[in-house]
Order: structure tokens, then sequence, then C-alpha cells
């Protein structure tokens, strides 16, 4: 079974979903099953059940939300794919609070020379936001320039997660 909650954040409801106490989807949404519609067929599989509490999974986001913007660093997750995606994954997870990347250092940090497409495919397919944290990557505007583009959940949440993140 996968297990939901629901937490209440300064910019919506965050549904939650654990698989033997792994975190396998986060996202801003009040219904777990949209999220759980999009997850890997291997978890899709799990019946979604709802809980009041997930214990240290809820316990880090409420955390992170409250301040403690490492909280979510420890938590583990399961989120399968293609092993270009996980590796792109894997790399963004290793992207601190505080600090944006490109879809291209984020390509080069996951071992792919010109993968900034790929990066980008792999921040679109992510499940567990904001903890492998795909709010962090911005567009290049040429000539060492950043902009914000494109966020599941909104270019407004975007801007408030990197706002939390570096003390503003």
């Amino acid at each position: 079974m996968i297990r939901t909650t629901v937490l209440r954040t300064p910019i919506g409801p965050l549904s939650l979903l654990e698989h033997e106490a792994v975190l396998v989807a986060a996202g801003f949404t009040d219904d777990p099953r949209e999220l759980h519609s999009r997850l890997h067929p291997s978890l899709r599989s799990h019946e979604l059940i709802g809980a009041d509490d997930l214990g240290e999974i809820g316990k880090a986001h409420e955390a992170y939300f409250d301040g403690d913007l490492d909280a979510l660093d420890t938590l583990t997750v399961h989120a399968p794919g293609p092993p270009i995606r996980e590796g792109l994954w894997a790399a963004l997870r290793e992207v601190r609070s505080g600090e944006t990347v490109t879809y291209g250092e984020l390509a080069a940090r996951a071992g792919l020379v010109r993968g900034a497409r790929a990066a980008g495919q792999a921040c679109a397919r992510n499940l567990i936001a904001p903890v492998i944290p795909c709010h962090r990557v911005v567009a290049s505007a040429g000539t060492g320039a950043r902009r914000l583009n494109g966020y599941y959940y909104g270019l407004d949440r975007k801007e408030w997660l990197l706002r939390h993140e570096s003390g503003g």
C-alpha cells in the first residue's frame, strides 16, 4: 500500500505519498490521486490509503517550511525511471538551498555532455517536489544571466521556494 497525507503549507496543500517508509511522491496538490496516477507502474499498482501522519517524512516537510532548509536532504526517496533521468535527479538533490543551476549545469553535474534538454525533461517528470528540488533549476538567458521558467506547480510557487531558501 501507499500511505498518503496532505500538509498545509504557506503555498498551498502538499500531498505526500509514502511506500514502506520511503517517499515516492510529493507535490503541491490537495488530491494525492493526481500524483498516484503519475507514478511509475511498479508503484501505481499499490493501493492508496489515507494516513494522518507519515512520521519523519511529514516532520521533515514541516521543518523545511518552518525554516530548516536542510530538513529534506536526509529523506530517502524512490523515483524509478530511466538511468539518465535517475542520474539527473540524484545530481539535483546535490543542489543546495539558496543555489540555482541552469539546465546545462545540471546536466554537466550528472555527467551529460549537452544534456540540457534531458535535464528539462527530468524536471518535468519529477514527482517528488520539493525534495528533488527542480525549483532550483533556471534557464540560461545568455551571457551568464539566468531567468525563471517553467515549474509544474506554477512560477509563483517556484519564486516563493527560491525566496524562502535565500532568506527573503
